[in-house]
């Protein structure tokens, strides 16, 4: 769950604090595949998502000097991308407000391929469910996505959000009470 985990990683970060770029693409390689996953499913976008590991990426290589070397950069890298993911998330909002874009990401259109009614019926659902996802408040979507979605504990959860672990439990249930309330049929 966070990342390659060995040994190595100590002195990797501390080569990253003194500048040594290569020792930075290599922890980007490991981690971005998670942070990717994560970011997709905060903002429903692949598209968004990765510029948001991007953004985050580049954030932490001109903050290294705060990185510490002595933990695990997996928990650092995440509450980075996750505040690219809400920087980009406040943008959107605004857009929409000013009568920009039509809300409706192309992403989680239903597959037209599928002949199936079942297939359409599974896709609809799916894209009903994304669309109810991205209507959370950020803090019901960030709690539901990191453990539901991302595989965290709440423990973990609520050390990277900054709240207890009760707090991350009424998050969850809350976040998956409003996605039931409206997709009954869930």
């Amino acid at each position: 769950m966070t990342g390659p985990k060995d040994t190595a990683e100590p002195e990797l970060l501390s080569k990253i604090v003194a500048g040594d770029r290569p020792a930075f693409n290599l922890l980007a390689k490991n981690h971005a595949p998670r942070l990717l996953a994560l970011a997709t499913r905060m903002l429903g976008s692949p598209e968004d998502a990765q510029d948001a590991v991007q953004d985050a990426l580049a954030a932490t290589w001109i903050g290294r000097h705060r990185l510490d070397t002595s933990r695990s950069a997996a928990p650092f890298l995440t509450t980075v991308t996750l505040n690219k993911c809400r920087d980009r998330l406040r943008r959107r909002k605004a857009a929409r407000f000013l009568g920009f874009g039509s809300g409706q990401d192309e992403a989680f259109q239903p597959d037209p391929s599928p002949d199936a009614e079942t297939a359409m019926i599974d896709a609809d659902l799916l894209a009903r469910v994304y669309r109810e996802l991205e209507r959370l408040p950020i803090r019901l979507r960030e709690a539901l996505v990191l453990v539901s979605l991302d595989g965290r504990s709440q423990r973990e959860a609520a050390a990277l959000l900054g709240v207890t672990e009760k707090a991350v439990e009424t998050r969850i249930y809350r976040a998956r009470q409003k996605i039931r309330d409206k997709i009954p049929d869930l």
